[in-house]
């Protein structure tokens, strides 16, 4: 079966190739083929690949009688420069693993290691989810689409993240809302362009666009209760070409961002209302599109104090710290998380010593290795756990 020592040197070597080959959302080819490969090197016949694109789905059978625990990991990079100097860097220019998704799919790889040479002492199924495109679309919508929850039904799920923020050797986690809701957008402002001498003849779409952009920030600081977190980010703004020159049209992206489905609801048909009035009280127009997005992420109670059990019994009751506050930033498990009992916590690998705690989608983030065995063994007790204490 091997001992400690083989499966920490395996994920070591699994992590340190992977970081080197990053691949974008729905690109993940290398990484998606390296998997496949690994799995049937340990056995595994029935894969499901091809899910979402890239994905991935394996089903570890303990074949006997009990419930189904499902495991996710992503996989996808970032269109980023990796500026750091070691044997594993990135070898790909312009992207990099700067998220953490690398370790994420090297700790299921992990998992299935060790779950499928100890089927025997549990009951029911676990079934693990390598997800393509957590940065972009995400791949959840894709593989719940295509049947992932089904057939054996999955009755509950659990994902990590690692976290620079946290040091290594912990956990975080909370109830309730863990993730905020995203709907990005895009607003097209038109008017009538002309010579900038001459503005009374124009309807200029730069000046309504600074209008838009500052009574945007009213709907977060006067119509949403200040106890509840909402962000509107204007992201970027386009118009224009050259000095003397009134444009015709302006574009304005962003995201809005909210950890409520009434404040979400809200938000969306305001911005709507807000922009449609401002753009026609100065006699422009305007195209406005918001997409969905990712819904909010909400952790389970129940799975929740299953983590922490396994948390405290596996790295101390010391170790396992209470998330005190949602994030406003958009997890794509949350697309789970909405249809399956679910857990989503967070895996510390903040090191100073080592330099580990470089930000996250900064061109020199990196992780502790030694955090993905602790990884892998809290997937694994949860699993367990899960499959003979439920």
């Amino acid at each position: 079966m091997g001992t400690n020592k083989d499966y920490i040197e395996y994920v070591h070597k699994v992590y340190d190739y992977l970081h080197t080959i990053p691949e974008k959302g729905f690109e993940e080819y290398k990484t998606s083929e390296f998997v496949l490969k690994e799995l049937e090197k340990m056995g595994f016949e029935n894969i499901n690949k091809g899910v979402a694109g890239t994905g991935i789905i394996v089903t570890i059978d303990s074949k006997k009688e009990g419930p189904v625990f499902a495991i996710r990991a992503d996989m996808d990079a970032l269109p980023i420069q990796d500026k750091k100097v070691c044997s594993y860097s990135s070898k790909v220019p312009g992207k990099m693993h700067a998220c953490g998704h690398d370790a994420h799919t090297t700790i299921l790889l992990g998992v299935a290691r060790i779950l499928n040479k100890n089927k025997r002492l549990f009951g029911g199924c676990v079934k693990l989810f390598f997800e393509p495109a957590e940065e972009t679309v995400g791949g959840a919508p894709f593989m719940i689409k295509e049947g992932v929850l089904e057939n054996p039904r999955v009755d509950a799920i659990v994902g990590l993240h690692v976290t620079e923020d946290l040091d290594y050797g912990k956990i975080r986690i909370k109830s309730g809302v863990v993730n905020a809701a995203s709907n990005p957008y895009k607003i097209k402002i038109k008017g009538r362009g002309g010579h900038g001498a001459a503005p009374h003849t124009t309807i200029d779409p730069i000046v309504i666009a600074s209008n838009v952009v500052m009574a945007l920030q009213t709907i977060v600081s006067r119509e949403i209760a200040p106890v509840n977190p909402s962000v509107i980010t204007v992201g970027s703004i386009n118009g224009g070409t050259a000095q003397n020159v009134i444009p015709e049209e302006v574009e304005i992206t962003g995201i809005i961002r909210t950890l409520t489905k009434e404040d979400r609801e809200y938000v969306v048909r305001r911005f709507k209302e807000l922009v449609t009035g401002i753009c026609r009280g100065m006699r422009g127009e305007c195209d406005i599109y918001i997409e969905e997005g990712y819904p909010c992420l909400y952790n389970n109670a129940t799975m929740v104090e299953r983590v922490k059990y396994v948390g405290k019994e596996l790295l101390g009751v010391e170790n396992v710290v209470e998330q005190k506050h949602p994030s406003m930033g958009v997890e794509s498990f949350a697309f789970f998380a909405m249809e399956r009992t679910s857990a989503f916590y967070y895996l510390g690998t903040g090191n100073r010593t080592k330099g580990t705690d470089k930000a996250a989608h900064s061109n020199l983030f990196d992780i502790d290795e030694d955090a993905i065995p602790l990884g892998v063994a809290m997937q694994c007790g949860i699993a367990y756990d899960y499959l003979t204490r439920i």
